[in-house]
């Protein structure tokens, strides 16, 4: 086993305590923070061990996002046991079948989960948004996007004009952040590695949901873009296409809706751009250089709409071909140092 998913030394007596003192603890995942899961087996049941160690994770907003989403009928893990000071949660196991894989395996099959997807973000969309959530609004998507000339632009050999940049997105954002859309619910991290498929459950209930422990409030357009503009897989753009109208006709959404859709896609997949140089210089995990290539062709499709005309040009001005989606895809890892 590697040394990063050894079980916390307070992780049995955790479970001794809450009745799981038998249990086998096997590593099960890792993500992109601090958090680490393991599978807990035994006496015939399994469940899930959460670490999220302080001070680098709290575990709160996970219980506090995780019963809110229950309560509004949707598929969150229960909480089945808690120590909220050393940072472990024992949560329902949804088992292996994840959306990412059952796609890769069934392409043919994309259209109906994603049809399943968006009636789900359709159903979290029409309740009020969660109490006591930060905000995700203009000042944020333009802190957010700053990712892409303070770590990208470096880690290529880029220098740009960030007064420029920021300016051209604020021409961009602005009339999506004043469009007058009621805002809802943000997962933040809404993708098909992040949504696991349950047996024996039926409709929007088919789908668990899980890593919503960053949910904000923000534009309903924000999750909708990251599921079907996915970072880590290809939608493809006729799926795509046709999910956006079903959200738009479930929703009785108009244009605004889906101008805001194109421009927070631009945002979220600039960001992400510099979100995976900075995991890889930064956190030493050089992994998330492949999904690159995938994310500037994302990018490029959204700039084609007039919306974004101001940001197009800047990249247009600011980065050429060789330092996009060409700096990564000879190896699925940048060139630069």
């Amino acid at each position: 086993m590697a040394a990063s998913m050894i079980p916390p030394a307070d992780a049995p007596a955790f479970l001794a305590a809450h009745g799981w003192g038998d249990a086998q603890i096997l590593p099960l995942a890792g993500d992109a923070s601090f958090r680490r899961y393991f599978r807990v087996v035994g006496d015939g049941r399994r469940a899930v061990l959460m670490d999220a160690p302080p001070p680098h994770e709290d575990p709160r907003p996970f219980v506090a996002v995780a019963e809110w989403l229950c309560a509004q009928g949707l598929t969150a893990p229960a909480i089945l046991a808690r120590d909220l000071e050393r940072g472990l949660l024992l949560i329902e196991d949804f088992g292996d079948v994840r959306l990412r894989e059952t796609l890769d395996e069934r392409p043919e099959a994309e259209a109906g989960y994603y049809a399943g997807v968006v009636d789900l973000l359709a159903r979290l969309h029409a309740r009020p948004a969660m109490p006591g959530l930060p905000v995700h609004g203009l000042d944020q998507w333009l802190d957010e996007v700053m990712l892409f000339p303070d770590w990208y632009a470096p880690a290529l050999g880029l220098e740009v004009d960030r007064d420029a940049f920021r300016a051209a997105w604020e021409a961009a954002l602005a009339p999506v952040a004043a469009d007058g859309i009621a805002r809802v619910t943000v997962l933040r991290d809404f993708h098909a590695e992040n949504i696991m498929l349950l047996g024996g459950r039926e409709g929007i209930a088919h789908f668990g949901l899980l890593d919503f422990q960053d949910a904000l409030v923000g534009h309903p357009a924000y999750d909708l873009a990251s599921v079907l503009e996915d970072a880590r897989r290809d939608v493809t753009p006729a799926v795509e296409a046709a999910m956006l109208d079903r959200y738009v006709a479930a929703t009785a959404r108009d244009d605004r809706f889906r101008a805001a859709y194109w421009a927070l896609a631009a945002q979220r997949n600039t960001r992400i751009l510099g979100v995976f140089v900075r995991l890889w210089k930064r956190d030493g995990k050089p992994g998330y250089r492949r999904f690159q290539p995938r994310m500037w062709g994302l990018l490029e499709r959204d700039l084609t709409h007039p919306a974004l005309a101001p940001v197009k040009a800047w990249f247009d001005a600011h980065v050429p071909a060789g330092k996009r989606a060409e700096a990564w895809e000879s190896t699925g890892e940048a060139t630069g140092a």
